[in-house]
């Protein structure tokens, strides 16, 4: 018999395996460019319409932009009457687009990261039609859309605590689903960053954020957290400015992330730490302390900053810092060495043995001896090569285009990144499930034959990673 939890379950796999053409593209409607605002008002109100797209031009010539309500409520404040504005002076041109087989998943994900509202649907030259938000909603009702939306337009910290514990079910309820990892990776990260962001415009001052750079680092930043774990943010201010209020404002932050499921890093590495919470100039300083300098921690410490994304605020204060660590390291072959060092540091003999034992019950560390070798040591070849990507995928690719990385391994690192992904977000649930504390120990005795094989073919390709660094930052020296 069928149960809410079931009928939801085919409703989030339906939007993951349905491609637009299945959903319902309203029909193109045009209105030219030179036509006055007022008249093209009237035109929508007699097709009963909210939007219009925009032909302006002729022939070969001619671009195709998009007018909506939004477009005539910012129209009302310019100083020409709507009478006599061209539709082409308000209309937007710069179109988010996709095909009639692409997946609804990737049109969701486009939406969310655009925040726009339409997607015009284009197959080749011909416009086939928009897919409107509302359309895509009602194909997945109560799902990612709707929790964005509700990020978007809560008013206090109060109203975004249901939508925290949203974005965990979701990752749950896609796990269960069969849904690729990368996806759940990509689609909770994009809410994730919208949750922070939302909480962070709530508590901080409008002058605040705007005169600074809010940040999640660590897999939060790489666009690979799956499950909340630890607060990884730091805030970088303009030079020149510093609140009175900012620590309370950090505070009274860190507390809301605590409420929503983020516990605080052991490491501090938070904005309620002055290390964290520091203007660009002094941030720069304490990078080239971290290069220069003899602190054991100074690389780890620039490994966590190098995963920083911007969630708030101005991003050219992120690029700011960025330009001081290319800067410093030009020539400095040995801290590059001593960067990538750690990505072969964690060796356990007997892996490969225990893998192939069926009866062994001793459990490993899945994250310390799979994801974080080639999470590092990628991370490592792209600071030597002066690649500001931030995802490991993304990185890898970014490495092939370079000739740095043969395209072979980047898939085999890609892919294997995904299955221990896949594997470590599994045993995180079963924790959760069973009320424990969530670690990242796998038992190679509660694999099936499939995964041990699966395991075994991932972790041998990170040991050659491991090689090829150990080569190119010639480790064994450093060592």
């Amino acid at each position: 018999m069928p149960t809410p939890e079931r009928d939801s379950q085919r409703e989030l796999l339906s939007l993951v395996t349905a491609r637009v053409r299945d959903a319902y593209i309203r029909r193109p409607f045009y209105v030219d460019g030179s036509l006055d605002l007022v008249s093209v008002c009237r035109l929508l109100a007699a097709e009963n319409l909210t939007y219009a797209l925009v032909r302006d031009g002729s022939g070969a010539d001619a671009r195709i932009g998009i007018f909506t309500t939004t477009d005539l409520r910012d129209a009302m404040l310019r100083p020409t009457a709507p009478a006599v504005t061209p539709v082409r002076e308000v209309a937007r041109f710069a179109l988010v687009e996709v095909g009639p087989d692409t997946e609804l998943f990737e049109a969701l994900w486009l939406m969310l990261r655009e925040r726009v509202h339409r997607l015009v649907v284009r197959n080749g030259s011909e416009v086939l039609g928009v897919l409107g938000q509302l359309d895509l909603v009602s194909f997945v009702a109560n799902h990612a859309h709707i929790d964005a939306l509700q990020i978007d337009e809560a008013d206090s910290i109060a109203a975004l605590r249901p939508s925290a514990a949203r974005v965990e079910a979701l990752v749950t309820l896609m796990h269960d689903s069969g849904i690729r990892v990368e996806r759940i990776a990509r689609l909770a990260g994009e809410l994730n960053r919208r949750l922070i962001a939302r909480a962070w415009q709530l508590i901080a001052p409008a002058e605040l954020v705007a005169n600074s750079c809010l940040l999640v680092m660590g897999s939060e930043g790489r666009g690979e957290q799956l499950l909340r774990t630890d607060q990884d943010n730091a805030l970088l201010l303009r030079d020149g400015y510093a609140p009175p209020e900012l620590a309370d404002v950090a505070a009274r932050f860190s507390a809301a992330l605590g409420e929503f499921g983020y516990p605080p890093c052991p490491g501090g590495i938070m904005v309620t730490n002055p290390r964290w919470r520091t203007s660009v100039s002094q941030f720069r300083t304490t990078l080239r302390d971290w290069i220069f300098g003899a602190d054991p921690e100074g690389p780890m410490q620039l490994a966590i900053f190098l995963d920083a994304a911007v969630v708030a605020g101005d991003p050219d204060l992120l690029a700011a810092a960025r330009s001081e660590v290319e800067r410093s390291l030009i020539g400095n072959d040995a801290f590059l060495a001593r960067f990538a060092a750690p990505a072969d540091q964690f060796e356990e003999p007997s892996w490969w043995t225990r893998l192939t034992a069926r009866a062994d019950e001793q459990a490993f560390d899945i994250k310390r001896l799979g994801t974080f070798p080639i999470v590092h040591g990628v991370r490592a070849l792209c600071l030597r090569h002066g690649v500001r990507a931030v995802g490991t995928a993304q990185r890898l690719a970014r490495l092939v285009e370079l000739g740095q990385l043969d395209a072979p391994l980047a898939r085999d690192l890609t892919e294997s990144l995904h299955y221990l992904m896949g594997l470590r977000l599994r045993r995180q649930l079963q924790c959760r499930a069973a009320g424990m504390p969530v670690d990242n120990q796998v038992v190679a005795a509660a694999l099936s034959t499939m995964e041990r094989d699966q395991l075994k073919d991932a972790l041998a390709i990170t040991r050659r990673f491991r090689a090829l660094l150990r080569e190119r930052f010639r480790l064994d020296a450093v060592q």
